[in-house]
């Protein structure tokens, strides 16, 4: 799985730059002030969570004790990405209207995934350090 999530997290961490160039390069006056907004948002959870993914995987190679919890969160982000950026990028680009309420969606797979993280973390019985 740890090796699922740092290909997917790579692939995304590439895509997330490109559109976000993209964006700041391509699309600056020829869209709303609203939906460059949108767009610029979309790009910043995207490559944000894709960090936070590669985070994920590290720690999954590193706590052997934590269960099925890291990899609900890595699924959370990941559909996260999907729905919540994928559909602002989208609405930014035209997409029909029906994109926008998959944004919430996504936005509660975001939090949905920090909030499991929260919990696997509480309930592990992590290493000490002498430092």
């Amino acid at each position: 799985m740890p090796k699922f999530i740092l290909l997917f997290a790579s692939v995304n961490g590439a895509l997330a730059v490109i559109l976000g160039a993209f964006g700041a390069h391509g699309l600056k006056g020829h869209i709303s002030d609203a939906l460059f907004s949108a767009f610029k948002t979309a790009s910043y959870y995207h490559l944000f969570h894709v960090l936070a993914l590669i985070m994920i995987a590290l720690l999954m190679l590193q706590l052997k004790n934590v269960g099925r919890g890291l990899t609900l969160t890595a699924y959370c982000w990941m559909l996260g990405i999907v729905l919540f950026s994928g559909s602002l990028y989208g609405l930014a680009l035209g997409a029909p209207s029906w994109f926008g309420p998959v944004t919430p969606i996504g936005g509660v797979l975001f939090i949905g995934g920090w909030l499991c993280l929260v919990l696997t973390i509480a309930k592990a019985s992590l290493p000490r350090s002498d430092t």
